[in-house]
């Protein structure tokens, strides 16, 4: 990498925290769904919330993985830097090529979340459906 400067890593930077914010409301929002489900689960259980379950602990697990891989990202761009800025050149290279897989391993995991929330609401749909197909009397 001949071009490869200070400047580099800190390309990343803007990308990253845009990540980050969308990975944040991610999380935001799939707490806000538990809570309501739990809620609702408490004033009306209903054996369908059970189908919900282990998709809500799939995509709360992927939420954090992204967010650990994407923060790790932006953490070894800034030793990166820093390791540019004591003439430690081919580290500072090295560490931002990690943190690059880093960041594309936090992608990854954010289109495998954004695959399981389609299927919760593909679960969704089928239970409304059903009670459209068989209506309780």
């Amino acid at each position: 990498m001949d071009n490869f400067s200070i400047n580099t890593p800190s390309l990343l930077f803007p990308a990253i925290s845009l990540l980050m914010l969308a990975y944040t409301n991610r999380f935001l929002a799939i707490s806000s769904i538990i809570r309501q489900l739990y809620d609702h689960h408490r004033s009306n259980p209903h054996v369908n919330i059970l189908r919900q379950l282990a998709n809500l602990r799939k995509r709360v697990w992927l939420i954090r993985y992204m967010q650990a891989f994407g923060i790790t990202s932006l953490l070894l761009c800034i030793i990166s830097m820093i390791f540019m800025a004591i003439n430690l050149d081919q580290l500072a290279q090295g560490l931002f090529v990690a943190s690059l897989i880093l960041m594309i391993g936090s992608l990854i995991l954010c289109l495998q979340e954004v695959m399981v929330s389609d299927s919760a609401l593909k679960i969704l749909l089928s239970d409304i459906e059903d009670e459209i197909k068989n209506p309780k009397k």
